[in-house]
């Protein structure tokens, strides 16, 4: 099943169950809002999680892009991804989380043909209707004080059920606190509370349920690919890339996650910059110009083909021309080669002094010179 074919089939289960389709957000949250980037499905829909109405009613399904930086160091990996997919449903004070639940199992093992006996569930303590819900599904549970989902220090939040999968070979063994071979797809959390700044729990008027089901893995269980990259969705990128920048497997993925996620980003607006959501662009098309540069000093991104720029564009709907992309690759390329290179000046005169870097040596080599740490000691190795 392909990952257009995917989002369709989760949408009409939903929209054949009562829910109205939401059009998805970009990115960038609404003015006012904290954080830099969107990074839950649920994150667009916090106000009507905590009362107020939504203009199309109290069943939702949708597709949301999302963006966590808190990973990065494992991106690289089976599972994770900088900018991924979520697929969203949402009982704003209609049915209840069982119902959800016993949805969510009848998609996975229909719709969908996972293998039921491959599914695991994880509940809170406080649950005390998901377990039974579960067993009744066939089911194994494992009970874990982890379960309890928020998107922030503040907002609403609650009890959840999180639903795995097993992609090891032979029968499942074990429960997915211990066996990585557990992949996590599904969440589904009762909105119960609403945590205030000092920490206390309200009692919400209009209790939700919000679930979150990763795309991105998803389809990597339904097409047997071993991983996120092996999916259709990375196809031009893992066509391409290889062949014009030999790496390791773990560089391959970093550097084609972190294109395709700046390249997302490009598109909702964002440009390179030292703070804020800039900084978080610029980043990322750094870390991927010292992998690059690392093995060959000459290679460029002007060598990216079109070609997965322009499917990446088109899979998120994004309101940019590759040629836009383009421009704001080859700037930041040419802005990180003049900062390298006068980095190796600057270091080369403070090493001259004799001794190790102190720490008012990287502080002053940032805030005078714009060279972060992390910068400066990848020099100094080189």
């Amino acid at each position: 099943m392909r990952t257009d074919q995917t989002v369709r089939t989760f949408v009409d289960f939903y929209v054949e169950r009562g829910h109205r389709e939401i059009v998805g957000s970009t990115l960038i949250p609404p003015p006012g809002d904290p954080v830099l980037f969107t990074t839950s499905g649920m994150h667009p829909l916090t106000p009507y999680l905590t009362g107020r109405p939504h203009p199309l009613g109290r069943r939702l399904v949708d597709v949301q892009r999302c963006l966590r930086t808190t990973d990065l160091d494992e991106v690289g990996d089976r599972t994770h991804l900088t900018t991924f997919e979520m697929l969203g449903t949402w009982s704003l004070g209609d049915y209840d989380g069982p119902q959800s639940l016993r949805w969510g199992h009848e998609l996975l093992t229909g719709p969908f043909g996972l293998d039921p006996g491959r599914l695991h569930a994880t509940v809170h303590p406080s649950d005390e209707l998901a377990p039974g819900v579960w067993r009744g599904l066939g089911v194994p549970v494992e009970i874990t004080a982890e379960n309890w989902w928020s998107n922030g220090p503040t907002g609403p939040c609650g009890p959840d059920s999180e639903i795995f999968y097993w992609t090891g070979d032979g029968p499942p063994t074990g429960a997915p606190t211990a066996d990585d071979r557990w992949v996590e797809i599904w969440n589904h959390v009762t909105m119960r509370y609403d945590r205030g700044p000092d920490g206390a729990l309200t009692p919400l008027g209009r209790p939700a349920v919000d679930t979150g089901l990763g795309l991105e893995r998803l389809v990597t269980i339904l097409q047997r690919a071993g991983s996120v990259y092996g999916t259709d969705g990375f196809a031009s990128w893992f066509t391409h890339v290889p062949p014009l920048w030999p790496l390791g497997e773990t560089d391959t993925r970093v550097v084609c996650d972190h294109l395709r996620s700046a390249i997302v980003v490009i598109g909702d607006g964002v440009r390179p910059a030292n703070t804020g959501r800039g900084y978080v662009l610029r980043r990322l098309l750094r870390r991927v110009l010292t992998l690059l540069w690392r093995d060959d000093p000459g290679r460029t991104l002007g060598a990216l083909p079109v070609e997965p720029v322009t499917h990446t564009i088109a899979h998120f709907g994004l309101p940019v021309t590759p040629p836009e992309v383009r421009t704001v690759l080859h700037d930041e390329e040419r802005r990180f080669r003049d900062l390298l290179d006068r980095g190796r000046r600057v270091l080369s005169r403070r090493l001259r002094r004799g001794g190790p870097l102190r720490e008012e040596d990287y502080r002053d080599l940032h805030d005078t010179h714009g060279l972060p740490r992390d910068l400066v000691e990848s020099l100094l190795n080189s």
